[in-house]
């Protein structure tokens, strides 16, 4: 059995950034505390706990005092920084620089919709960290959406400026700004703000390949990786033999029968070495049988 590793797989730009981070703090800290899973990949968190990287909630930013504070890649809304300043916290920001951008992209398309009475439209998961960053940037007035029944909620008759959530699905964001502009009343303005990261969507068309090459996927992610969830969809649609797992024990081997070719591959938030444990297992399962 061939057992293939994606080469386009794995950590995006800003994860590693963020996890260099860490690792970086670490080596002059003993503890360094992270508002939130630094990825959404529980394999990697645990890796990092090892080292001294402990994941809080923002009900524990109180009992943080002089303590330092990492700000993980998908960013905090602008209150976050206000109350780690006044409690003399140290924080090591690790937004992706793409995020960024984006978080400055709504602050200015909430400023140019607040001259026309229009509304900021932004496509995202609810409740997904980097999506409360953005909101968090104009005190949560954004309306997010996360499917086309959403949209029958818009107000057409006043101006709408659309954007996405940087881990977005392009397909979907198109499609999404097609009927926004189809039920725009006449005139009134609609700007449509492609904020997807190119680094993350020009992954589809890969992975579609690539699982197109094999016979079998294995789709390698954690459960609450929003980003996961879009690329297995791709997976799966190019090739209904895929597989979502968090870990190498997660494999049965009923799923590879009579396969020729595995190929492996995962989220923006799966670590290269992740995949390859994944790799290693089959191929010793494989053999014995």
């Amino acid at each position: 059995m061939r057992v293939v590793i994606d080469d386009n797989s794995g950590f995006c730009f800003g994860v590693v950034r963020a996890i260099g981070d860490a690792e970086s703090a670490l080596q002059s800290r003993d503890i360094v505390y992270c508002l939130g899973d630094i990825v959404h990949n529980r394999v990697e968190v645990q890796r990092l706990e090892n080292m001294g990287l402990r994941t809080i909630s923002h009900d524990d930013i109180d009992s943080l005092k002089g303590e330092t504070l990492l700000i993980r890649a998908h960013g905090e809304p602008p209150r976050t920084y206000e109350r780690a300043k006044a409690l003399g916290i140290d924080i090591v920001d690790a937004t992706c620089p793409v995020v960024a951008r984006l978080q400055r992209c709504v602050r200015d398309a909430y400023a140019q919709m607040a001259e026309v009475n229009g509304r900021v439209v932004l496509l995202g998961k609810r409740g997904h960290a980097e999506v409360i960053g953005l909101t968090g940037q104009v005190d949560d007035d954004v309306t997010v959406v996360e499917r086309e029944e959403d949209l029958q909620d818009l107000d057409y008759s006043r101006p709408i400026y659309f954007l996405s959530q940087t881990t977005q699905s392009i397909e979907l964001f198109n499609h999404l700004a097609d009927v926004i502009r189809g039920r725009m009343a006449d005139g009134v303005e609609f700007v449509v703000n492609d904020t997807i990261c190119r680094r993350v969507a020009g992954r589809e068309a890969l992975l579609s390949d690539f699982s197109k090459s094999v016979d079998v996927v294995l789709f390698v992610c954690g459960r609450k990786s929003s980003n996961g969830k879009v690329l297995s969809d791709v997976c799966r649609k190019a090739n209904p033999k895929c597989y979502n797992i968090e870990e190498a024990s997660e494999v049965d081997m009923s799923w590879l029968e009579g396969a020729e070719s595995v190929g492996i591959c995962g989220a923006t938030s799966t670590p290269r070495w992740l995949m390859e444990d994944v790799a290693k297992a089959v191929e010793a399962m494989s053999e014995e049988k």
